[in-house]
């Protein structure tokens, strides 16, 4: 661990991009400015630990969640299903074709 030492309104830096600024001291706090880009995240360790714990249980999904989850979904009828498939192409204008003629009624190949 790096320990500076450091007076209100002095800056360390980190890097190219993060300033560390002392703003205020006031008996055993120390009231402290960050500047870094937004795509840091910049918390206090207590925050930062809380969101981490938050994340680790919302990705500890039980595999009986799991199942009961796809056991609660089911797919529509097949009569539905083809219907809906019908719809669509009927929605769908025709195409038209034709065939290209010579100037004396031949058809081009």
């Amino acid at each position: 661990m790096l320990v500076l030492s450091r007076q209100r309104d002095e800056t360390i830096m980190i890097g190219d991009e993060i300033e560390i600024t002392v703003v205020d001291i006031r008996g055993d706090k120390v009231r402290l400015g960050i500047t870094a880009p937004t795509r840091i995240a910049v918390h206090r360790k207590e925050v930062y630990e809380a969101i981490r714990r938050e994340n680790q249980q919302a990705a500890r999904i039980a595999r009986e969640d799991v199942t009961a989850l796809g056991s609660s979904i089911s797919p529509g009828p097949a009569k539905l299903r083809s219907e809906s498939r019908s719809r669509l192409a009927s929605a769908a204008p025709p195409i038209q074709t034709t065939t290209a003629r010579a100037a004396d009624g031949t058809r081009f190949a």
